[in-house]
């Protein structure tokens, strides 16, 4: 086989990669975060873009801010709560009793005319 493809070992797309043909960068402006386990993070933003107040620690996850002397604490983690704790934080004991009282009485009621057979 003689002769061969004229883009012979390059791709679709392929090109010079200079500014000329991309176009010239936005400026841009660093901004350096600190987490309260003393990382630091700097990620770049464009100037005119709004620079949110806290950022994610990339390496531990904590909020972090741009005060070095003064970052933000990590937050309180609350531990699991069962259903029984949602319950007993709406209720006092005192009304618990009552409604199981109630259901109890429900329960022989329906026991007793034989609607409940166990």
């Amino acid at each position: 086989m003689a002769g061969g493809s004229a883009i012979r070992g390059s791709r679709v797309g392929a090109g010079p990669m200079g500014e000329a043909e991309r176009g010239d960068a936005a400026p841009r402006q660093r901004i350096v975060y600190f987490c309260s386990n003393g990382h630091e993070t700097a990620p770049m933003f464009a100037v005119e873009a709004v620079v949110p107040d806290s950022w994610d620690c990339p390496r531990c996850g904590l909020p972090a801010n741009r005060d070095s002397d003064n970052p933000p604490p990590p937050p309180k983690i609350e531990p699991y709560k069962t259903h029984l704790a949602y319950v007993k934080e709406r209720r006092s004991d005192a009304e618990a009793k009552e409604i199981l009282d109630e259901a109890l009485q429900t329960l022989r009621a329906k026991r007793k005319s034989g609607e409940i057979v166990f």
